[in-house]
């Protein structure tokens, strides 16, 4: 599956997960990244909280991001009043969302891997409030 595909299929995914709460409701920002605005890749709401979200669908256990796309998310978010979240999901297994101080920063941009995932992550159910984040960290 091409790169683009897999990135807009997993979009797609967390819309649905998002619309199927019930409480909560939201669209794929399509063409996120290419215009010259700032944009997410997803944006949600439950009416009380707004998310701003980039996604990321991976094969590997290391994601890099460039200093400008966070940056920009971080931009978008505090013009548009929503909080910024990074979504990733490693193959075979949950979505996890991170806060972007859980990312690590280097002088090229900012990194998450797998286990800093799984480690400070939230799970679907912990963002939206369905029960509160139970792992150590």
């Amino acid at each position: 599956m091409k790169v683009k595909q897999k990135g807009a299929n997993a979009e797609r995914e967390l819309i649905h997960l998002f619309w199927s709460t019930g409480t909560w409701s939201g669209v794929r920002v399509a063409g996120s990244g290419s215009m010259s605005y700032p944009s997410p890749d997803v944006i949600v709401s439950n009416g009380e909280r707004r998310l701003a979200i980039e996604c990321k669908s991976l094969s590997g256990t290391n994601k890099f991001f460039a200093t400008r796309e966070i940056s920009e998310l971080q931009e978008f978010c505090s013009k548009f009043g929503a909080e910024p979240w990074i979504a990733m999901r490693f193959d075979n297994d949950k979505w996890y969302f991170l806060n972007l101080e859980d990312m690590k920063k280097n002088n090229k941009g900012y990194s998450i891997s797998y286990s800093i995932a799984k480690q400070k992550g939230l799970l679907f159910e912990e963002l939206i409030g369905v029960y509160r984040q139970a792992r150590l960290v």
